[in-house]
Formats: structure tokens, C-alpha cells, sequence
């Protein structure tokens, strides 16, 4: 279904040339056209714009006032209306242009006159003619298509210096364009290239704006022309648009953006086009608006948050998506009757004066009067204030999504979005965690987790009692419910700020119980691992004290003074994390261990990663080891060290798909990393090292230290493997085989990163030093590693910028590696030969090493 357009109406004055052969020089074209109301399709379809149903004639001499016309609105009192163009008609109560008088007479005559041998002033006066006479509808449009050729002379028509002349022409185009059988007419025509020329001229009125993209936007509606108009130069005027002073040339863009946002084709073209700042900016509480640029700028940022990381600039731009859930839902709201007020996280205001006041207006009054000294209310505190007000407000009164009534019956079914503000977005969607409606509370969850996308709207869902909410949704028997609700908490968890809250309102319970059950799903899985290993992160702490945000503890006093004493906001997280906290032991039967370790056993990296940190953590905060030592551990430490995508270095993945392969490498090289951490810890108990196959494991680490994971992954796998092969016993250094391996594949690699891409001298120099001190011990192949990590080009341009020491080493690595005649030609090409005759001459300390290096060189 599509909808008609009407356009402004235009007094039709003849041709000066014809005035005296033709008797309709005072004839005015006077109808109105009448939109019958459409039925509203189940999604969203692209949208025609058309304006008022009754216009009156304007004259052409003056066009010093502009008449602004009024769309025929949807029931929502503004946009454009779904209807086809059969459905408009003349009024009954108006005269109605009969075809004999001008449709058969003079509609070939007009069109004759658009001709480009014919006088400019008559060309416009025959446009403004057509222009006018299309308005009627849909069989006038058809009486004008009938001659052959019209439309290039429409077109022809934008390029005039006349404004009157461009505005009809456009006009014209519009009316035209809004019957289906014509768009592919005009759009072949080249309307699309001249109205970009046209909208591309320094000065352009506001009138002629309107028309041509009000064309554009019915163009727009056919998906094939969607594509003409996004890759081409109009687009960016189309933005800048958005921007401009008249609201029915912004009005137009955003329709035509709107039309544009329906092809998903065309969303990186946008996007790069800067319209999620432009179209976010009158969204937003502090901008004025029209309601239906408002509409259709809503419609295309929906239509873009469709995709992930589209949503996210959309978030970032102070917008959250929220459900529409229909005004029933919200029936099942009751507010809560508090004695005392207390803030939307839950945080209570303490009462200090007991006496209650004759009328209550200790109660009434409270925070009214604050102390500037003593008070410190965060601004993520007000607005979370601000917006549960608000939102509880509207649901008290049955206004929120009272306009969407109409909808219901397709709400049940469709997955409805809008956009609010950060403030009501984010209360609209704790408000909804607290209905009844089921299918509501999961859409508003996930909703919470698509919206975490940074630290300060993570700290607005906290202020405003998120975290409560959803850790009592875990106990839900809805499945949907509880994924829902986990996704948002690992999302939230993020945070190192809300992860403490998190923790301090009892998530462990209810996600071990989880980790219990026999069937769970692996993304499931996989998140409530993730908020455990969160809150089992060892360096959590120490994150907080170096976080540079309010840690949500109590800073200073937070206290607001009524008239009858002082009320203290006393929401200590440390205090409650004292009485909320659980104990590890919960965490740490025999069921939940059991669990993480047939995580280890499966073949996702991921989940591996999370299930070892867990595991790692417990096992040092809980004296009685044996509980994870007993649960077969090391078969899963076993899966952990093979991992296939280091075996298969042949497959497809590896040949055709190198990022991907990298990126699989580096997930299995997290998940060692981690199981290697475990390992070694588990090293310490006697039990452990008895059950293990020694000879089995260090197999297994050798292997994994000279394979291709990330070098920082191998700390770990080094230290387990150093302390492994220390169990059976001391030996010499470098006699060891172990240590040997270690050196050759961690050690020097780890150095020569060092020297390659520190930006500290001192660090270099320490680097060098210590592959000196290795070369001198008599490390085998020890020299090949350094050459084969391209260590003597920096070792060559250090010995111009170091220290005395640090020149005394680089010199003696070289003369080691000059021993091998391979490496002559690398220590030639990295410029060894002009410093090394400077250190001579100049009878530096280092000069006689610096010969014995010459001497050893072809030079």
C-alpha cells in the first residue's frame, strides 16, 4: 500500500502569448482530495509523503508568504498516511475540474508548451499549470503520462534559473512519482541526477527543497532506486538537510533517510555518512522537533540498530533501544508505598529525627533542603531519580505507550522497538524487570545487555536498581527469563564497579544451581562462567583501587538535611558485602567441581579459559585442594594442553583463512595459559604429583612451548614446565633439558620482543645484557635464536645509543654470531662495519673487541 500525495495549490494563469485566444486566463483550480483512512501493515513498509487534503489557490505574482500545508495524518495526528492513490478523490463539496474543460483541451497544449523552443515565462506558466492540475490524483497524473516524452521536459525544467519554474517542475515530478506504474518512468529519466544538481546550488529557496526531495522520498520507496540515491552525491545533502531551518525540508530527509534505512545495503553508507549524530540529535529531551521528523528519524535509527555495531554508535549517542510491550502490560505495575523514601539502587536515607512531623512533611520535604558541604549526590544518582519519577508517573496514569493501543494485537507477536533518551531508557527498562508479563521481562533484559556497551551507562543501570532485579530473575523456571537476565548480568559484570554489586547481592548461589543442571545450554554456560570468572578474578581488587571512576562506596557524607534533621544516604557497598557476600565453600562442592571440569574436557577455548580461572582461583583461597585434585583434574588439564588447532597446521582454515586461524590460536593460547597457571599450583600438593604421568605432561608443555601461540601466553607454560621437570630432581642449569627448551623458545624470544619493541633505553640495555649473560653460559643454538628473530639489526643500532655496558654486550653477541659465516652478510647490511671503525678510531674502552669483529668480517 502507498500513499498519495497532494501538493500546494497554484492559481493557473495562462501564457501572455494565448490571453487573447483563450477565455481561461481567471480560471482557478479549486479541489480538495480526501484520504481514506488505511489499514496499518504488521511491519513497517516504506513510506510516501503527501500533505494537506484542502488547499486553496495561491496567486502567481505573489509569492512573498508561503502557505504550509498539513499532511493527512495517520490517527497518530501527524506522517504521512498508508493509503494508494485510488483511494483519493475530489471532494463532494468542491468543484470538480471536468475533463472537457481542461483535462482533453488543454493539458496537450500545456505540454506543447514545455517545449525548449518556446519562451521561458511560458514553459513556467504551463509546469505551474501541470503542476496544479496533477493534484488532483491519480487520473490526472495518467491524462499528462499519456503523451509521449512529457517527463524529459519535466526534468529539462530543474535546470531553470526560476524558482517558480523548479518548484513546479519538482512538484510535477513528485505527483508523478507517487503512481507505481511512473516511478521507474521518472527515475530512468534522470530526475534523480538533476534534482542532486539542483539541491547543490548555494541558494536554494525553501519551497523548491520540499518538492524535490518530498520526490526523492517517493522514490525512495522502490527498493531498486534506494540504492541510486545512497551511492550517489545526494545523500550528503540529504544529511545536511536534516540540519536545516525549514521543518518541512528536514521533515522530507528524514523520510527519504528513513526509506533509505530499509535496505540493509545501504547502512555503512549512512552510517559514513555521519546520519546516526544527525538523526540522534532530535531524539533527544533538550532539541525541539516536529513530530514527524521526530517519527521518521526514530524509524531509521530502529532500522539501524538492527545491527550490532550500529547499535552501539546509536547507544553511544545518548539513545537506548527499549521494547515496546503495549500499555496492558504495564497494568500489573504497583508502586511501592515506602514509610521512607530510598533510591532507586535500593540504598536507604536514614532517618535521624524519630519524631514524626504533625502533618509528615518530614516525609514531603525531604532533601528539599540540602547542605552543599555535607551532600554529594552523584549525577548518576539524580537522573536515576529523575527518571524512575518520571517513568513510574506515567505508568500510574496509564500513559505510557498509550498511543500504541492500536498495536496490540500485533505487539503479542512482533518484536517492537523504540528509542528513548538514557535517562527514561534506562527507567523504562528496570521499571519493566518488575511487571509480571514474562515475555516483557526477557525482552527488557536482553535490551539491558545490547545497551552495556560502556562504564557510564553500566553505572546508570546500577544507580537505578538493575542489578537486583536481574540476579532475582535467575530463580525464574522461564528459561527465556534466565538467559535473558544472565546475558544482561555478564554484560553489566564488565564493569569492575558493578561487578562488585554483582557479587554483593548473591549471584553465586543462584549460577552454581545452574551449573547443575544436567542440561544447559552452552551459551548459557558460557556467560554465568563468565560473571563467575569475573568475580573469581584474582586482580579484581587490585583493579578497583587503580580504577579511576567512583567506586559506588560512600565519599565523604552523602547526606541531605530536611527541616527536621538530617537524612544520610547510607548505601556502603562495603558494608553491604559484609552481610551479603557468600562463601567460597557454596561455590566449591563436589558437584559444581565436576561440572567445571567436564567444561575443560570440551573443545571450546572459551569455555576452557573461564572453567581454569575459576578452578584456579578456588584452589588457592581453599585450604582442602583435594576437593578439586579428587575430581580428576588432570584429565582435563589433558584436553586443555591439546589443542587441535596447534596439531593441524594443514587444514583449510590455515591456508585459506589466516585471520581466522590467528584468531583461533590465540583463544587455545589463552585456554593453555590458564590451564598451565592451574597446573603449576596444583604442583605444590603431594597428592597431585603423585596421580600425574610426568613424562606425559612435560611432553605435552615442550610441545606447546615451541608451537606458534602468542609469546605472552608461554609465561606460564614456561614456569609450569620449570617446575615440573624440578620434581625429579636438581640439575644443572643448562644441563637440563627442560631449562634448555625453555631458554631457546620463551626466554630469548621474550628478550628480543623486549629489545625490538620497548621505547625505554633501559629496557633494551637490560634485554641485551641477559642474552649476553645466556650466550656466555654456552646455551646450544642459543646465537641461532637470536639471529632468527632478527636480533642483529637492533643490536647494531644500540651500540650507537646505549650504555658503555650495554655496547660491551651488543659487541660480544656479534662476535658470537660472527662465528657462523651465514651471519656475516646481516651484520654487514645492518651498518656493523662504519660503527665498528668509529669505536676504533675513537680508542673507545670497547676498541679491541670492536677489531677483533672487524677482522672476522669480509671486509
Amino acid at each position: 500500500m502507498l500513499a498519495s500525495a497532494a501538493q500546494p495549490p497554484l492559481t493557473v494563469k495562462q501564457p501572455h502569448l494565448l490571453q487573447s485566444s483563450l477565455s481561461i486566463s481567471n480560471t482557478l483550480i479549486h479541489m480538495e482530495v480526501i484520504a481514506a483512512k488505511p489499514t496499518r501493515p504488521r511491519n513497517r513498509r516504506p513510506r510516501l509523503f503527501f500533505p494537506s487534503t484542502r488547499f486553496q489557490c495561491l496567486n502567481l505574482k505573489s509569492r512573498s508568504s508561503r502557505q504550509f500545508l498539513t499532511r493527512v495524518s495517520d490517527s497518530d495526528g501527524g506522517g504521512a498516511a498508508d493509503a494508494t492513490p485510488q483511494q483519493f478523490k475530489p471532494s463532494t463539496d468542491t468543484k470538480e475540474i471536468k475533463s472537457t474543460s481542461l483535462g482533453d483541451g488543454y493539458v496537450g497544449l500545456f505540454i506543447r508548451m514545455l517545449g525548449l523552443d518556446n519562451d521561458s515565462l511560458d514553459r513556467e506558466q504551463a509546469i505551474v499549470a501541470l503542476w496544479k492540475y496533477s493534484l488532483g490524483g491519480k487520473k490526472y497524473v495518467e491524462a499528462i503520462m499519456q503523451f509521449p516524452g512529457c517527463i524529459n521536459l519535466i526534468v529539462n525544467l530543474l535546470r531553470s534559473e526560476s524558482s517558480s519554474a523548479c518548484e513546479a517542475a519538482a512538484g510535477l515530478l513528485r505527483s508523478i512519482s507517487l503512481v507505481n506504474l511512473y516511478r521507474d518512468v521518472v527515475a530512468q529519466s534522470g530526475a534523480i541526477e538533476e534534482i542532486t544538481g539542483l539541491l547543490n546550488r548555494p541558494s536554494l529557496e525553501p519551497e523548491v527543497k520540499e518538492q524535490a526531495i518530498c520526490t526523492l522520498w517517493n522514490l525512495s520507496v522502490d527498493e531498486k532506486f534506494r540504492g541510486k540515491i545512497a551511492n550517489g552525491d545526494v545523500l550528503p545533502l540529504l544529511v545536511k538537510s536534516v540540519d536545516d531551518e525549514d521543518v518541512k525540508v528536514k521533515e522530507a530527509a528524514g523520510g527519504v533517510l528513513a526509506n533509505l534505512s530499509l535496505s540493509h545495503f545501504s547502512h555503512s553508507i549512512m552510517v559514513e555518512a555521519g546520519v546516526i549524530p544527525k538523526l540522534a540529535k532530535l531524539l533527544r529531551t533538550d532539541v525541539e522537533g516536529s513530530k514527524v521528523i521526530r517519527k521518521e528519524a526514530r524509524n531509521a535509527l530502529l532500522e539501524l540498530c538492527k545491527d550490532e555495531y550500529y547499535r552501539i554508535l546509536v547507544v553511544e549517542e545518548g539513545l537506548v533501544p527499549v521494547p515496546i510491550i503495549g500499555s496492558a502490560a504495564y497494568k500489573s505495575f504497583r508502586p511501592g508505598l515506602y514509610s521512607w523514601p530510598s533510591l532507586p539502587d535500593g540504598m536507604e536515607i536514614e532517618q535521624t529525627y524519630k519524631t514524626p512531623s504533625r502533618f509528615g512533611a518530614s516525609e514531603l520535604l525531604l532533601g528539599l533542603h540540602v547542605d552543599e558541604k555535607n551532600a554529594n549526590i552523584e549525577e548518576a544518582k539524580m537522573n536515576a531519580i529523575v527518571g524512575r519519577t518520571q517513568q513510574q508517573f506515567l505508568a500510574r496514569i496509564g500513559a505510557i505507550e498509550l498511543e500504541d493501543d492500536k498495536k496490540q494485537s500485533e505487539l503479542t507477536t512482533g518484536k517492537q522497538l523504540t528509542l528513548l533518551p538514557w535517562t527514561d531508557g534506562v527507567a523504562r527498562l528496570v521499571l519493566i524487570l518488575g511487571l509480571e508479563d514474562e515475555s516483557a521481562i526477557a525482552r527488557a533484559a536482553e535490551a539491558i545487555a545490547d545497551a552495556s556497551i560502556n562504564e557510564h551507562i553500566r553505572i546508570a543501570f546500577r544507580e537505578a536498581g538493575a542489578v537486583n532485579l536481574l540476579v532475582q530473575l535467575l530463580d525464574s523456571k522461564n528459561n527465556a527469563i534466565v538467559l535473558a537476565a544472565v546475558r544482561a548480568l555478564e554484560r553489566l559484570s564488565v564493569s569492575n564497579v558493578v561487578c562488585q554489586l554483582i557479587e554483593d547481592e548473591g549471584v553465586r548461589d543462584p549460577l552454581v544451581n545452574l551449573l547443575k543442571q544436567p542440561q544447559m545450554s552452552d551459551i548459557l554456560m558460557e556467560k554465568a562462567l563468565d560473571i563467575l570468572a569475573r568475580i573469581s578474578d584474582p586482580n579484581k581488587e587490585m583493579k578497583s583501587k587503580f580504577y579511576d571512576g567512583r567506586n559506588g562506596s560512600k565519599k565523604g557524607s552523602d547526606a541531605a538535611r530536611g527541616p527536621y534533621g538530617s537524612a544520610e544516604i547510607t548505601g556502603d557497598i562495603a558494608n553491604m558485602s559484609m552481610s551479603k557476600t557468600n562463601t567460597s565453600k557454596n561455590v566449591l562442592d563436589s558437584g559444581v567441581i565436576a561440572r567445571l571440569v567436564e567444561t575443560l574436557k570440551t573443545p571450546t577455548p572459551s569455555l576452557q579459559t573461564k572453567a581454569t580461572s575459576i578452578l584456579d582461583f578456588y584452589a588457592v583461597i581453599d585450604p582442602s585442594m583435594d576437593t578439586i585434585i579428587s575430581a580428576d583434574i588432570e584429565s582435563g588439564l589433558d584436553v586443555v594442553f591439546q589443542q587441535k588447532i596447534l596439531e593441524d597446521t594443514e587444514s583449510e582454515v590455515y591456508n585459506q583463512q589466516p585471520e581466522k586461524y590467528a584468531l583461533e590460536v590465540e583463544e587455545a593460547g589463552h585456554a593453555i595459559s590458564a590451564a598451565s597457571r592451574l597446573f603449576t599450583k596444583l604442583l605444590d600438593s603431594k597428592k597431585f604429583c603423585q596421580k600425574i604421568d610426568s613424562a606425559h605432561f612435560t611432553k605435552l608443555l615442550s610441545d606447546i612451548l615451541k608451537s606458534n601461540i602468542p609469546l605472552h601466553n608461554k609465561d606460564w607454560v614456561a614456569a609450569c614446565l620449570v617446575k615440573l621437570g624440578s620434581l625429579s630432581g636438581p640439575r644443572l642449569d643448562f644441563e637440563d633439558p627442560i631449562n634448555m627448551e625453555v631458554t631457546l623458545h620463551e626466554t630469548i624470544p621474550r628478550l628480543m620482543e623486549q629489545l625490538n619493541t620497548s621505547f625505554f633505553l633501559e629496557e633494551k640495555e637490560a634485554a641485551v645484557v641477559e642474552l649476553n649473560r645466556i650466550i656466555s653460559e654456552g646455551v646450544v643454538d642459543s646465537t641461532r635464536a637470536i639471529a632468527s628473530q632478527g636480533g642483529i639489526f637492533p643490536l647494531v643500532e644500540l651500540i650507537e645509543q646505549g650504555s658503555e655496558r650495554a655496547v660491551e654486550a651488543c659487541l660480544a653477541i656479534l662476535y658470537n654470531l660472527s662465528m657462523d659465516s651465514e651471519n656475516h652478510s646481516a651484520i654487514i647490511a645492518a651498518g656493523a662495519v662504519p660503527v665498528l671503525k668509529r669505536i676504533v678510531l675513537s680508542q673507545r674502552p670497547q676498541w679491541n673487541r670492536a677489531l677483533h669483529l672487524l677482522r672476522t668480517l669480509p671486509t
